[in-house]
């Protein structure tokens, strides 16, 4: 069973940046495109960001498109989300997930991490 184990969260000012890793318990990259959702208070799981290997081919929900970066090694166990230009909208908790079917679906996902909270104050 993979495990994703997130760290890097924390309380930032609007405006300021933070980078959430994600690494697995093993070097199974290769078998699942990684990505991260977040749940905001009160919301649904939203898509956040992927990327998937061989080529390198990553996606971003419109709301961060120019602001988070995701970037990671399939050779190596982990992933990192940059997240720069952090508005208080972007408070929820991340999750680190994998995915085999590429669909991005919280119903299709193999694997989520426990998550980590990013809180950005106004």
């Amino acid at each position: 069973q993979l495990q994703l184990v997130e760290s890097g969260g924390g309380l930032v000012q609007a405006g300021g940046s933070l980078t959430l890793s994600c690494t697995a318990s093993e070097r199974t990259f290769s078998r699942y495109a990684i990505g991260w959702f977040r749940r905001a208070p009160g919301k649904d799981r939203e898509f956040v960001a992927a990327i998937s290997w061989s080529p390198a081919v990553t996606d971003y929900a419109d709301s961060v498109k120019g602001r988070f970066t995701i970037s990671g090694d399939s050779a190596g166990n982990t992933v990192y989300l940059q997240m720069n230009s952090l508005k208080p909208e972007d408070t929820a908790v991340y999750y680190c997930v994998a995915d085999s079917s590429y669909i991005w679906d919280p119903s299709t996902i193999d694997y989520w991490g426990q998550g980590t909270q990013v809180t950005v104050s106004s």
